[in-house]
């Protein structure tokens, strides 16, 4: 060994390594970028700063950033489709629809925040005496036309797992008009029901299906007061000739939501506000009449 060697490694305090280098060399190595991982400008105490508080709170930052609001329905666009429905055609419907899909409405919204409000806006301007019936009608057909036309995507929107009910829906005896019930018979097909019925049934039908086959909830959509002593005496006969004698009645319209205390006073079990409460409704009667029974 030479005397240069001996007098580096004298300095350094340190014997020489078996590969030749000094131990100051060896620890310079180990400490390189290429095995710290740290920048070589980088002070290790600065490198811990940023790792143990800088990353973390940019994480969480991040994780708490606010989603974008997603585009609302609002007064102005049940007005303008209403106005469409009454006096345009289903394509322009249609293309209102989805128009507003494609801004980022969901199928849901476009059920509850447009379709619904609009149907009633009909019947409010009907009442009013600023449409006429027919126009009404004619006005609510073109609305239906627009829910066929995006049903399936609603139903296929989630999975749809079958839960082994059955809905009979039908509009209360002397209904005229029965939209709302195409949009419940989405929700609760949606939500893994088998439904029968729908608006149009015939009266005598209703009596005739529940004595025939089993339904585990009966729905009856009501849009006004004036025949309820009707209502009442068809609920009773209902439940006597009903195949499932432990059935459940759900009403539903503007009239209960109002007046849920005529719920009782018809008869009935529940009563759902909407197409999207109407399943958790009818599952949550079902499970009180069990206890019941």
């Amino acid at each position: 060994m030479d005397r240069l060697t001996q007098a580096a490694m004298h300095r350094n305090g340190g014997e020489e390594s078996p590969d030749g280098r000094d131990e100051q060399s060896r620890r310079r190595m180990d400490d390189s970028p290429a095995r710290t991982g740290r920048h070589p400008e980088m002070h290790p105490q600065l490198a811990h700063a940023i790792e143990t508080s800088v990353v973390p709170q940019l994480v969480r930052e991040h994780r708490q950033a606010p989603v974008p609001a997603q585009r609302r329905i609002g007064t102005a666009d049940v007005t303008a489709f209403t106005e469409i429905s009454l006096h345009g055609d289903v394509g322009k419907a249609a293309a209102f629809v989805e128009a507003l899909r494609q801004g980022g409405v969901t199928l849901e919204a476009v059920y509850l925040e447009l379709l619904e409000p609009a149907a009633r806006r009909l019947g409010v301007l009907w009442e009013a005496d600023l449409c006429d019936f027919t126009e009404v009608t004619v006005g609510l057909g073109r609305m239906q036309q627009v829910l066929r036309d995006v049903s399936d995507d609603f139903r296929n929107e989630t999975e749809c797992v079958a839960n082994g009910k059955r809905l009979l829906l039908v509009p209360a005896p002397g209904e005229q008009h029965s939209f709302g019930l195409f949009i419940v018979a989405d929700f609760f097909a949606r939500a893994g029901w088998d439904v029968w019925g729908g608006p149009g049934s015939p009266d005598g039908d209703v009596f005739t299906l529940v004595r025939e086959e089993w339904f585990d909830v009966v729905g009856l959509s009501v849009g006004c007061d004036t025949r309820l002593e009707v209502l009442a005496a068809d609920i009773g006969a209902m439940r006597a000739e009903s195949r499932n004698q432990a059935i459940g009645i759900m009403v539903g319209g503007p009239l209960f939501v109002a007046h849920p205390e005529c719920v009782a006073r018809v008869g009935a079990d529940a009563m759902a506000a909407n197409g999207l409460e109407a399943p958790g409704a009818a599952l949550a009667l079902l499970a009180r009449l069990a206890v019941q029974n």
